[in-house]
């Protein structure tokens, strides 16, 4: 799982978050299950949208081919949407360097029931009002 920076949880939820790049953090060990039943427990919304990434990075190791990938993928997440859970990691090995494909799909963490109406601002903003 990945979360945005700015990505918005309820009050007292804690998470064990390590920054991945300059938009997104690792939300640690944390499966989309695990996440999903805390959020509803807090009363929030974990919404899971069909919209899905899929990209290859080429590194000299299986993890930054793999880290590559990730970014790639998590790229291509649209602005509006402050969460991801990346679905499948293929390695493919060569001579001297690895191949990886990352699928991830975006989610939304969020305290409506459903996504704004509104598809020209990002719902992480429609939060803070």
């Amino acid at each position: 799982m990945f979360l945005r920076n700015d990505c918005l949880l309820p009050d007292g939820m804690r998470m064990k978050q390590e920054r991945f790049n300059k938009d997104w953090m690792s939300a640690g060990d944390i499966s989309s299950t695990g996440l999903d039943v805390a959020l509803r427990g807090a009363g929030w919304h974990f919404m899971w949208v069909q919209k899905a990434s899929s990209r290859f990075g080429c590194g000299r190791t299986e993890a930054s081919a793999i880290s590559q990938a990730t970014t790639r993928a998590l790229d291509r997440i649209g602005d509006r949407f402050n969460a991801a859970e990346v679905d499948s990691v293929k390695i493919s090995t060569y001579p001297g360097f690895r191949i990886a494909r990352v699928t991830a799909h975006a989610r939304q963490i969020q305290e409506q029931d459903s996504l704004s109406a509104n598809n020209e601002t990002p719902i992480r903003e429609l939060q803070r009002r």
